[in-house]
């Protein structure tokens, strides 16, 4: 099934699986699917499109982590990126692949698993990390704490406000600098290393 998704530069077409596709994710944040992460078009990949959608990338490079349908990462190669999008299941990057050709953009995917990043931490660095709701579990937090200091000095993460955003919060306070902007239910947190402060 398809989802048209509205932005700021136009429509974007995600297609997703159709049982999914019948599960919107506008519950509470503590609500999962008895389907895969990776196939619900979460708000917060919506929220974080929109804030990418219009914005001059051209050259940069860009990853995506946990991509699910890509929709960041559509944004981003649409506003001119280099995208690497990233995910742990060979079946979602199957489908960013798809859904990137259908709108008219190349991305690049690769399969990462965050305990066994080397190769991806090989190609850093790059500009911008991108991530939409990643915190869903605990266990997720210590990873993406160890990894993106490895991969950028600048990352965009949105959470629909998930208790462990907390935990990942405190963790990254003494490295990173945070700005959140509230869209919605949907934080969009913009970090910066504190070693490369003051910049663009």
């Amino acid at each position: 099934m398809t989802q048209t998704i509205e932005l700021p530069r136009g429509e974007i077409r995600v297609l997703q699986p159709r049982e999914v596709a019948e599960l919107p994710d506008s519950g509470g944040v503590e609500w999962a699917p008895l389907a895969p992460y990776w196939a619900v078009l979460w708000r917060s990949g919506v929220a974080l499109a929109r804030e990418i959608d219009p914005m001059e990338l051209e050259h940069l490079r860009v990853v995506e982590l946990g991509c699910g349908l890509a929709l960041p990462s559509i944004a981003a190669a649409r506003a001119g990126a280099r995208v690497l999008a990233t995910d742990v299941c060979e079946e979602a990057l199957a489908l960013a692949n798809r859904n990137a050709r259908a709108n008219g953009v190349e991305i690049e995917t690769k399969r990462v698993d965050w305990a066994e990043p080397a190769e991806l931490v090989r190609r850093a660095p790059f500009d911008l990390v991108l991530a939409a709701d990643v915190l869903y579990e605990p266990a997720n937090v210590a990873p993406l704490l160890s990894l993106l200091p490895r991969l950028a000095s600048r990352a965009w993460l949105a959470d629909p406000g998930r208790t462990t955003a907390a935990t990942f919060h405190e963790g990254a306070s003494g490295s990173w600098e945070v700005e959140t902007e509230k869209r919605g239910v949907v934080g969009l947190h913009r970090l910066r290393l504190r070693a490369s402060l003051p910049g663009p």
